[in-house]
């Protein structure tokens, strides 16, 4: 025996999967550029590169291998967001959001990090060479294998918890 389960129905099962089964939407489309906003999306070798991301809230967002070299993201909302191996170099990220962010072999070279908090973030590995931290707060931050190279810390609390003079 056949039978016919209504369109309404049907619609509800689908918006009902779809929703259920997506945890990280893919940003498919340029849309959340104009807003700015696109949390717990996805990503993944975007080319941002020179974009401005003024105050955009990416929380939990992943951008592994993204291309953000020269962006500005100054004051962006980047908590929880994995940029493992991105391209960072030369950015603007002073007093953004990035606790507990993934930057792990990420290139950092010449960025601008002043005012930025990245409480507990992970800096395994990542490009540091010429960055900015000063008056950051790195508390618990894991920076591992980082290259520091003229990095300047002045002001910036270390992940040990104490200033760097």
């Amino acid at each position: 025996m056949r039978q016919n389960i209504p369109a309404k129905a049907l619609s509800f099962i689908a918006i009902f999967s779809l929703v259920a089964g997506c945890s990280a939407p893919a940003a498919k489309n340029d849309d959340w550029l104009k807003t700015k906003e696109c949390l717990n999306c996805d990503l993944t070798g975007a080319n941002l590169k020179g974009a401005d991301l003024t105050n955009a809230k990416l929380n939990g967002a992943n951008l592994t291998n993204a291309n953000l070299e020269n962006a500005n993201l100054s004051g962006a909302f980047l908590d929880s967001v994995n940029l493992t191996g991105a391209k960072l170099k030369g950015v603007n990220l002073s007093g953004a959001g990035l606790s507990q962010a993934n930057l792990s072999n990420a290139d950092l070279s010449k960025a601008q990090l002043a005012g930025a908090f990245l409480r507990g973030a992970n800096l395994t590995g990542a490009n540091l060479t010429d960055a900015k931290f000063n008056d950051a707060d790195l508390g618990s931050a894991n920076l591992e294998g980082a290259n520091v190279k003229g990095a300047d810390f002045k002001g910036a609390i270390k992940p040990d918890g104490t200033i760097e003079k």
